[in-house]
């Protein structure tokens, strides 16, 4: 893994890892309208008594697929499996659908759409 402050400057991630519990977790630092919406839309999480946002499932799996690393595309299947019918997947395929126009970007939908149809039911 490259130096933690230089992945963070090219990337604006921030990899972390609890101490107590050795769970690792990503700091986003904003930057984009899209990425200060999806700070917006987080969701409060009591973690051992501190309070942090934490991501939509919907959020994360458009992470996920845009990052498109083979474990981010395995991270994104494992949410949509545990996220079933909970997920707003109107929400997934229209954020990537604006998204490769964006930025000329080729199939996050149909990514995340084999992603959707795999899914354990």
């Amino acid at each position: 893994m490259p130096d933690p402050i230089t992945f963070a400057m090219r990337t604006r991630v921030l990899p972390l890892v609890h101490r107590a519990t050795a769970l690792p977790l990503d700091l986003v630092l904003a930057e984009s309208p899209l990425e200060e919406e999806f700070a917006l839309r987080a969701i409060p999480l009591d973690l051992g008594g501190v309070v942090v946002p934490v991501a939509t499932a919907e959020d994360l799996i458009v992470m996920k697929v845009l990052a498109g690393r083979p474990k981010d595309i395995e991270d994104a299947r494992g949410l949509v499996g545990a996220q079933r019918n909970k997920l707003d997947v109107q929400r997934i395929r229209t954020l990537l659908t604006q998204l490769e126009e964006a930025i000329d970007s080729v199939d996050l939908v149909g990514t995340f759409e084999s992603l959707w149809s795999a899914r354990d039911d």
